[in-house]
């Protein structure tokens, strides 16, 4: 059985990342919304892989600046690692973002945890035997939240395509986790292996947004506005850089299923800042995109994905120190 000699510290260092991940979603909304003004009738496709390109493109640039001493020593593991998690990390992001303009971002929200109930069932099915009775009930009480937090509802349930591209992102970002999670790449850089990452995640939906381009003036035009520019510079260094070298460095320091219940916390980081943070992107480039309000369903949402950590922390599979 392996041992996390820093498994608290890495736990707060990944909600920490589920804090600026959170920002994520009003700064890609606002920037979908400027877009569609700035190329009217232009594709949610494009849209989506053209902001992949562009965060992951410049988060790219200036990892090989920050590394530059450091690259001649990649090694043969760290590319492997990187282009795993490139590919999956990429399809990942792509399809999320594609979907949330297809459904409502409860219902996305509600289905992009479906990795939270993934984990466990890959390592149940690889160890062939059944989970710890404390992962049953965290991955209970995560999804519970999730519900609440959603305010989902089964009687409202269409698969459409918003759905299923949301459930096929949830899909890869289990791949991403449990690819950082494999015990064969815990010696490798984190730097070296997240500047492929991000190369890959270029390669992956780059083409995608140039089959998806209405005419190659659209990838200088859709995201010209300054408010555009600004968007983009907080996304890559708030919500790239910073999350994801911290995430490929310290994931490997707690067992997968307890990481994936720690990102469950996304979702609840990010209801709470689309009380104020809307407000503030509208008064900045001048969409249309309101405040939403405080209500129960997000106090018992969070509440129960708090649980579900704490419970995880305290009674999950591995012994803290």
């Amino acid at each position: 059985m392996p041992s996390y000699p820093h498994r608290r510290a890495a736990a707060q260092v990944l909600v920490l990342c589920c804090v600026f991940w959170a920002f994520s979603f009003p700064f890609t909304k606002a920037l979908h919304s400027l877009g569609n003004e700035s190329v009217p009738g232009v594709s949610s496709v494009f849209l989506s892989a053209w902001a992949v390109v562009i965060r992951f493109g410049i988060g790219a640039l200036v990892l090989c600046v920050m590394a530059a001493r450091r690259l001649p020593k990649l090694t043969k593991l760290e590319v492997q690692q990187g282009v795993g998690l490139g590919l999956f990390g990429g399809l990942g992001m792509f399809f999320q973002l594609d979907g949330l303009a297809y459904t409502k971002a409860s219902t996305s929200a509600f289905f992009t945890q479906a990795y939270c109930v993934l984990i466990p069932v890959w390592f149940a099915a690889k160890q062939r035997k059944w989970p710890p009775v404390p992962v049953f009930f965290a991955c209970g009480l995560a999804v519970a939240g999730a519900t609440v937090l959603a305010d989902f509802s089964p009687r409202n349930l269409r698969l459409g395509r918003g759905e299923w591209e949301t459930l096929a992102a949830s899909v890869f970002f289990t791949g991403q986790i449990l690819w950082l999670d494999n015990p064969r790449y815990a010696a490798n850089d984190a730097g070296r292996f997240s500047l492929v990452m991000f190369l890959s995640m270029v390669g992956v939906c780059l083409p995608v947004a140039w089959i998806f381009a209405g005419q190659p003036s659209d990838f200088l035009r859709v995201y010209s506005a300054p408010a555009s520019v600004v968007l983009l510079l907080l996304l890559v260094v708030a919500c790239t850089l910073l999350t994801y070298l911290l995430m490929n460095r310290w994931q490997r320091e707690l067992p997968a299923t307890e990481a994936g219940l720690l990102y469950c916390s996304e979702p609840v980081f990010t209801s709470a800042l689309c009380l104020f943070v809307p407000g503030w992107l509208s008064s900045l480039s001048g969409i249309d995109y309101p405040d939403e309000t405080l209500t129960g369903h997000l106090l018992l949402g969070g509440l129960l994905i708090l649980l579900a950590n704490v419970l995880i922390q305290f009674w999950g599979t591995e012994p803290a120190p």
